[in-house]
């Protein structure tokens, strides 16, 4: 039977070219967008490169501080102080990693000029996090105590800076007329692990700003919490939590302080939606949800239309089914199935377009070190769409079909 059908469905499509390419046009690009933004986001929440310990972390990214009074307000990441300070306090992390968010630079070899983005770290980043190390290793509590002037760079920054040379361990590299000495060399990280990205990490210690006089609040650093076992995580995100409100705050505008340690999801969304006390993952999905059912709408009405049109042209073929006998549920069964095998068509033809895409944007340098895939979870998302599409614009034409007089549509022709 579902042969038969495929054959139909198959006849159907040829009959009307024009508006089988509309149809087909509308589904896959539609569900090319879906499977492209689907990536990324799979490629920003599960990439666990360099966090390998993620199961065993929480993520402190930015903070808020609000007047009460006077209506003033400030957000953003945390100072080095107030992370060195308040979280190397607590009892339950079993290492504390700092770092700040990468900062803009540049180098220049062979008067040509080399983009670098600085990040700084403490000693601890380095045991929180698990870089795979192509040479070298990481700097070590000692050298970032005595403020030496090494550095950890990644590997398109040694191919870009040194060339071809097989190894640079102990070689120096010039940034903002500070020459470092290489200590180690490691994988690329993508720019959307923004805790993580850089193309070279050196020790706060030779940061330009003066971390021991700043007693601020705010400033350009995060931190990692890691915990000694994934049952320890409630108790250490309470202890964070517990903290904050004692904390007393200097700047006399402000008299509320938000700062969370979450998980590493929660803590992005924190990014995107603010930093109060609510984590906004309902408004997430909430905004997510009404994004893709405005977007598939605009097709799925198109195609009900389409259909629709399809079959008051097939209302002969309709009339003399009923009139030898087939249900209404027969025919609507036939066209949900023929629906859902063109919409398969336009996912098929999407998966294909998605995969060039992806490349495109891979080899195009776009976003740094970004690379997408079609794994098995773009795929399931993808055939997931395929069927809401077949059933939500086959439904309503089949049971227009299905309220057919039959003498009406044998008259039709």
């Amino acid at each position: 039977m579902l042969k038969n059908y495929f054959k139909i469905a198959i006849a159907v499509l040829k009959r009307r070219k024009f508006f089988t390419f509309i149809s087909l046009f509308g589904i896959s690009f539609t569900l090319t967008v879906l499977m492209i933004l689907t990536a990324f986001i799979d490629k920003v929440g599960n990439s666990n490169y360099p966090d390998k310990k993620r199961d065993r972390c929480l993520y402190i990214l930015n903070m808020e501080m609000t007047g009460s009074k006077n209506g003033a307000m400030t957000k953003g990441p945390h100072s080095f102080y107030f992370l060195d300070h308040y979280t190397k306090s607590l009892k339950t992390p079993e290492k504390v990693a700092i770092s700040s968010m990468f900062d803009f630079s540049s180098a220049y070899v062979n008067n040509k000029k080399v983009p670098i983005n600085l990040k700084f770290t403490n000693a601890d980043y380095w045991d929180v996090l698990d870089y795979d190390f192509l040479e070298g290793k990481p700097f070590s509590k000692q050298q970032v105590d005595n403020a030496e002037k090494v550095a950890v760079i990644s590997e398109d920054t040694k191919k870009a800076y040194f060339g071809d040379a097989p190894s640079v361990v102990g070689k120096y590299i010039e940034a903002d007329n500070i020459k470092y000495r290489v200590s180690g060399v490691v994988k690329n990280v993508p720019i959307t692990q923004m805790m993580m990205y850089g193309d070279m990490y050196l020790p706060y210690t030779v940061s330009k700003n003066d971390y021991k006089k700043d007693k601020g609040f705010n400033g350009n650093f995060s931190g990692i919490l890691l915990a000694k076992s994934v049952d320890d995580l409630p108790k250490m995100q309470k202890e964070y939590s517990d903290m904050i409100p004692r904390i007393k705050i200097t700047e006399k505008e402000f008299d509320h302080l938000y700062s969370f340690a979450d998980t590493y999801f929660v803590s992005l969304i924190r990014v995107i939606l603010g930093d109060g006390p609510n984590s906004g993952i309902s408004k997430l999905v909430i905004g997510l949800s009404i994004f893709v059912f405005l977007f598939m709408l605009l097709p799925t009405i198109n195609l009900v239309n389409i259909n629709i049109t399809r079959i008051m042209e097939r209302s002969s073929e309709i009339g003399v089914r009923k009139a030898f006998g087939a249900s209404s549920q027969t025919l609507v069964y036939q066209f949900i199935v023929e629906n859902i095998i063109l919409t398969l068509l336009g996912g098929l033809i999407g998966v294909v377009l998605s995969v060039i895409v992806m490349q495109l944007i891979n080899n195009s340098g776009l976003i740094a070190n970004l690379n997408l895939s079609l794994n098995y979870v773009v795929l399931f998302c993808s055939l997931l769409a395929c069927l809401v599409f077949g059933l939500l614009s086959g439904v309503y034409p089949a049971w227009r079909m299905s309220r057919l007089n039959v003498v009406n549509a044998l008259k039709a022709q």
